[in-house]
């Protein structure tokens, strides 16, 4: 059976090209921040692509890690220690998240 929803938020357009609100973009954001949602659900319900809403909510991620950084000090953090089992990294903190992912996979798969 398939089923299917049609759920928008105000503000959502219709027609060719999208425009959409930053009201409506940050009500999207908000509701894909939630904790065990599903991202691609959402924004199906929304009327939206799920790489627009994953796009949405990864700029509004980078703007809320750079406003935390400006606030940071520079000797906040020198280094990030992990211990994965006998395993110890030690890595900067301005690591990138996917460098520190294929790290971490390494690590797990000795």
């Amino acid at each position: 059976m398939i089923e299917a929803v049609v759920e928008r938020l105000d503000g959502a357009p219709v027609g060719e090209r999208r425009r959409w609100s930053d009201e409506f973009k940050a009500q999207a954001v908000a509701a894909a921040m939630a904790p065990d949602v599903n991202v691609s659900a959402l924004a199906r319900r929304l009327g939206v692509s799920p790489a627009q809403l994953f796009g949405w909510r990864s700029a509004h991620l980078k703007t809320l890690d750079e406003a935390t950084s400006a606030h940071r000090s520079p000797q906040t953090l020198t280094e990030i220690v992990i211990v994965i089992g006998d395993t110890i990294i030690r890595v900067s903190p301005d690591i990138g998240e996917a460098d520190l992912r294929r790290i971490i996979r390494a690590v797990r798969t000795v």
